[in-house]
């Protein structure tokens, strides 16, 4: 297998919700429809630097989009998709102006109002996508007043892989590799851990 140059990411404290990638696996085995990398008891900061040394460092993006809670998730692909505002249309903006309301107040009329919003058009954006993500963070899929139809926890990382993958698609090829570095530093800090 080749590996790819690069500076490892991560240098600080974080609190990660799972101890090894073998460990998210087991709470979210859908992530191995999604990564054709080999899930390990490696622990998560040295199998996130594998990933981005890898020929398919992208599955460091995807490996990232299930690492994080739901709220964080959101927001990390909020900033990613912000940092490249040439992929962005208008409509990734509205889409991203209704996933950052939810992120700065999580409650369920937010998250109806960015799923409702994201399900109605029919090509999916990044933008889209990352108020998808919002949506499908939890509780049920459909508003109150209806049978509750609860929301699977593979669908948030799926939504906010998919925008942050789509985005980088407009990343020339020289600039790919720090890129993919640069959007999972962004992810790390949202792991550190914070002073008591």
């Amino acid at each position: 297998m080749t590996t790819v140059n690069h500076k490892p990411v991560g240098e600080g404290r974080y609190q990660f919700r799972f101890a090894t990638a073998q460990d998210l696996y087991q709470h979210i085995p859908e992530i191995s429809d999604d990564m054709t990398a080999k899930l390990d008891d490696k622990a998560i900061l040295d199998y996130v630097n594998q990933l981005i040394g890898s020929p398919t460092a992208e599955e460091a993006i995807t490996f990232c989009s299930y690492l994080l809670p739901a709220r964080e998730a959101v927001w990390w692909a909020y900033q990613c998709l912000k940092s490249l505002p040439d992929g962005l249309t208008d409509l990734d903006y509205e889409m991203l102006d209704l996933a950052e309301i939810w992120v700065r107040n999580p409650d369920d009329v937010i998250r109806y109002k960015a799923l409702n919003a994201a399900i109605t058009v029919e090509a999916k954006s990044p933008g889209t996508w990352v108020a998808l993500g919002a949506g499908w963070s939890g509780g049920s899929m459909v508003e109150a007043g209806a049978v509750d139809v609860e929301t699977p926890s593979y669908l948030t990382p799926r939504a906010v892989n998919a925008a942050i993958l789509s985005v980088l698609a407009v990343v020339n090829a020289a600039d790919r590799q720090e890129t993919i570095e640069q959007f999972v530093g962004y992810a790390l800090r949202l792991s550190e851990a914070r002073p008591s």
